[in-house]
């Protein structure tokens, strides 16, 4: 400890409040810990340094990093505080011990009330013209001026006495101090004689009920400032405040969309995400009126039986105080702490459902290394082609006009059979945009080879990149439309790497994503990319930059001297020429070259998980089996003879070694699932084909907490409410659906003046409504 109150870092204390919280040893933080201090990255720790964390994963890891974050940075706080207090000679050792015990925030706020520097108040008013006595007074109540609450606010000394709390002694009149009773008042007349003795027409003390007025703001100050207090109350906000939300005056009709809160209340404690965020956006945006509270009844009762100890006329001034400091002070102070705390858990779960969707549509089955005939569709403008080669690279692009005339449909048909055959295309993918299933379906209708799949794609956010600085630096010779067939080919070929250009903001899986905590949901979107490209691995030969960006230990500027280097030399032979590469040094080749792939190298392990540091102990393994690496990689039956607790040492335990054993079967091995074609039902194209009844194939596009979007092939997705995604009771349907994920549904209810399509993925017997398949 300082003799200016600053504390040292609790680092042990942190240690052991992170494994409570995740149900670990304190160890495994603290070496998690160490791995982050030096620059360890979170996929790097989970995947290679298991036997110092004791197997946490990239979740624990992640809340280990977020965590000693948060606490370092109430530490940081702490420190400040008591500097403040020591800089003005307030802190006792009763406040530092207060200080170093607070374990939040807001409770090292409450503490640090009372004495923070504030602007003039009513409250300074009153003890500028000398009412802090009758204050006293009138708080000792039936108890005198003996009673515990005098002690406890009555102090000569410091904030807790009421006096400013950028003063460092009370505030006292001028004029010579008034004798009170030792007791209150019994009566109203004796209050009034004795708060007459304060009257000062020349301070703006007039009268005596102006007196006692002031005593009231001075008292009303000192509950608003009580700890207890407030922890009381926000408790009672906590479990018992309401989010209440009314329509704007002469909002009516401007505020149509958010006609469900008009008139709306629900419990604060259970209010969803999504409707949190709509009503506070509605608020926002002058639409709504929204108040956060708890019943206004129970929350005075809870003040006065704190601060109202008697039945007498003081009593009752107190009690008129304790209604004052909680509607003007203690209320509203509370209410915006409610605000913040509802908003923060609403961006908390907003932000998690946005991640997962995020997760699965990165991870969405690739089609792999085939050439593909892209096509962005269009009417008006015609469809934009752009051949592909099995690397993404573009081998030719065109415009046809296969929804204007006859004939121009017919040469949009022979250009289409000309570029398949010309450039041997496997696929075509087609964008689920505007035009999209008519295109689809014209090009159902030609002559294509059996062997090419037509697909849909969602081109959400290939707009976005085909305007980017990145795709102006990979075809600057071509126009946006080209670049955006271009990305709904590649998202075919390699959904993750072709996604990975653009902001995930803008993929279209979000909710709510401009309104919640933007640099949380940055940081939880990158770890989530970062996260998605390193458990896949990257080939580093035909990795685009921004993919690399993403490898662990890499991040934009090494990624694009990887590049410059490939370019300039030629395609990497080996994980170790990375160590070429100019400011790839010892510490970023360790955290990379792990996750970077480099397929026919001389050492077959460089195509592979196994880290390069590793590779010892798998030449070892070989060795004693007289075999070489590559008869282990390719012979189920040598690996069965490996014993691998043989190869335990100091730093690599069974962990590692399962993995690598895991690693030697099938290296390399791309976690995806494998690719299906998808098909939407024939005949289907525009919401006014969808009758209720129909069963229809579709793709979830959207996974919230309320339900699941899914896309049937009309170019407006249909709900499926949380309560028609199963035949059992889903309390969240990340439990049953996911992003990319086919199912089949059933259509319930068309509205085609709000434009909206109601689902259910039920069993038809369980829906009334449902019917045959379309």
């Amino acid at each position: 400890m300082t003799t200016t109150g600053e504390v040292e870092p609790l680092t042990k204390t942190y240690y052991r409040i992170i494994a409570a919280e995740l149900g670990v040893q304190s160890h495994q933080v603290a070496a998690t810990a160490d791995l982050l201090t030096a620059g360890a990255t979170v996929p790097f720790i989970a995947r290679y340094r298991k036997e110092a964390t004791g197997s946490l994963d990239e979740v624990s890891v992640s809340t280990v990093r977020d965590r000693l974050e948060q606490l370092a940075e109430l530490d940081k706080r702490r420190q400040a505080v008591l500097r403040s207090l020591a800089e003005r000679e307030l802190l006792t050792e009763d406040l530092r011990g207060k200080l170093q015990a607070a374990a939040t925030l807001t409770e090292v706020e409450d503490i640090y009330l009372p004495f923070r520097p504030k602007r003039r108040t009513r409250a300074t008013i009153a003890h500028e013209r000398g009412l802090e006595p009758l204050a006293r007074w009138l708080f000792a109540q039936d108890g005198g001026m003996d009673s515990p609450l005098v002690a406890a606010y009555g102090a000569t000394a410091g904030p807790a006495a009421g006096t400013p709390a950028a003063s460092t002694a009370p505030s006292e009149p001028t004029s010579p101090p008034v004798a009170l009773p030792a007791r209150p008042a019994a009566t109203p007349a004796e209050l009034l004689a004795a708060a007459a003795a304060f009257v000062d027409a020349e301070r703006g003390v007039p009268t005596a009920e102006d007196a006692l007025a002031g005593a009231r703001d001075i008292i009303a100050e000192w509950v608003n400032e009580d700890a207890a207090a407030r922890a009381r109350l926000r408790l009672l906000f906590s479990h018992r405040g309401a989010m209440v939300s009314h329509v704007g005056r002469g909002k009516e009709e401007e505020g149509v969309k958010f006609r469900d809160y008009f008139d709306w209340q629900e419990p604060a404690s259970t209010a969803p995400s999504h409707r949190v965020l709509a009503m506070l956006r509605g608020e926002k945006e002058g639409f709504l009126v929204l108040r956060v509270e708890p019943p206004e009844e129970e929350a005075l009762q809870l003040l006065e039986q704190q601060f109202v100890t008697g039945r007498g006329p003081a009593s009752e001034q107190v009690r008129l105080a304790t209604e004052d400091s909680y509607r003007r002070l203690l209320g509203p102070s509370l209410e915006t702490e409610a605000r913040v705390e509802l908003k923060r858990r609403a961006d908390e779960e907003a932000i998690r459902v946005f991640a997962a969707n995020v997760r699965e549509l990165l991870l969405a089955p690739p089609l792999g290394q085939k050439a593909v005939l892209a096509v962005d569709p269009g009417f008006r403008t015609g469809c934009k082609l752009a051949a592909l080669d099995a690397q993404g690279n573009l081998l030719e692009h065109d415009t046809i006009f296969p929804h204007q005339s006859e004939r121009l449909r017919t040469a949009a048909g022979e250009r289409i059979i000309q570029l398949v055959s010309e450039h041997d295309l496997e696929a075509v993918a087609v964008g689920n945009g505007t035009a999209g299933r008519e295109t689809e379906a014209f090009l159902r209708t030609l002559d294509l080879p059996s062997s090419v799949v037509v697909v849909m794609v969602n081109e959400s956010g290939a707009s976005i990149y085909s305007a980017s600085d990145a795709a102006r630096e990979e075809f600057p010779d071509h126009d946006v439309t080209v670049r955006g067939a271009v990305s709904i080919g590649r998202r075919l070929q390699d959904p993750l790497a072709e996604l990975v250009k653009i902001d995930p903001k803008s993929i279209g899986v979000g909710q709510y994503q401009h309104d919640v905590d933007q640099p949380a949901l940055r940081r939880a979107l990158d770890d989530v990319v970062m996260s998605c490209v390193n458990s896949v691995g990257v080939e580093v030969n035909l990795a685009s930059r921004q993919l690399l960006s993403y490898v662990s230990g890499l991040g934009p500027q090494l990624a694009t001297n990887i590049v410059a280097h490939r370019i300039a030399n030629g395609p990497f032979g080996s994980r170790a020429e990375l160590r070429k590469v100019p400011r790839l040094g010892p510490k970023a080749f360790e955290q990379a070259a792990g996750f970077l792939r480099i397929r026919d190298a001389s050492n077959p392990l460089d195509a592979s998980a196994v880290h390069p540091e590793s590779y010892p102990v798998v030449e070892a393994m070989a060795h004693d089996l007289g075999c070489t690496v590559p008869d282990l990689l390719h012979q189920p039956a040598l690996r069965a003879q490996i014993d691998l607790n043989r190869y335990v040492t100091d730093t690599i335990g069974l962990p590692t070694l399962t993995d690598i054993l895991a690693e030697l079967a099938r290296p390399g091995r791309d976690p995806r699932e494998r690719f299906e074609a998808f098909s939407f039902a024939p005949g289907i194209e525009k919401l006014e084909d969808l009758e209720p009844g129909m069963r229809l194939p579709g793709i979830v596009t959207n996974v919230t907490k309320f339900g699941a979007f899914v896309d049937v092939g009309v170019h407006q997705d249909g709900l499926v409410h949380v309560s028609k995604l199963a035949n059992r009771f889903v309390r969240d349907p990340a439990e049953v659906v996911k992003v990319g994920q086919s199912v089949e549904v059933s259509v319930l209810e068309v509205d085609l003046k709000r434009k909206r399509i109601s689902l259910s993925m039920r069993e038809p017997s369980n829906d009334a409504t449902s019917g045959t398949r379309a």
